[in-house]
């Protein structure tokens, strides 16, 4: 992975195991242990289908740019579904607070999407590849 796909990928990240550690802190003080796990369960989770998430766009990106777009989307749908299946399966668990879970899973996951936006917004991309012969644009050789 390319040193700015993992730059981007700790500016997502960090500030979610932030957010997911405050989140274990209340949890746990409003509903016992069982919420202080709801909510760790809940930002392993975000971190972990986030970054793969992130991974697999810059796979795309570099070697199938022309479904970067559509892989983006497609990718985003999957992850929500994902979660839902994930929520719905952990419904009625006694190992961990439900509520705390779902809430710590949305409040998670929005950090990690306004992170990782404000991550691309700071980073200095190149959208155009530079020429690797050196050739200038506009020169044909000739001299006028």
């Amino acid at each position: 992975m390319p040193s700015n796909d993992v730059r981007i990928l700790a500016q997502a990240a960090v500030p979610t195991a932030a957010v997911g550690a405050v989140s274990a802190v209340v949890s746990g003080v409003v509903a016992g242990g069982e919420g202080a796990v709801g909510a760790v369960v809940a930002t392993l989770v975000v971190i972990l289908f986030m970054g793969i998430g992130l991974y697999v766009l810059q796979r795309t990106a570099k070697s199938l740019p022309h479904l970067f777009q559509a892989m983006g989307l497609m990718l985003y749908a999957a992850q929500i579904l994902l979660l839902f299946i994930f929520v719905a399966a952990f419904k009625n668990t006694t190992l961990f607070n439900p509520k705390a879970f779902a809430l710590t899973l949305v409040i998670a996951t929005l950090t990690w999407i306004a992170a990782q936006t404000r991550a691309h917004m700071k980073s200095k991309i190149l959208y155009v590849e530079p020429d690797s012969t050196g050739d200038k644009p506009g020169k044909s050789g000739h001299s006028s």
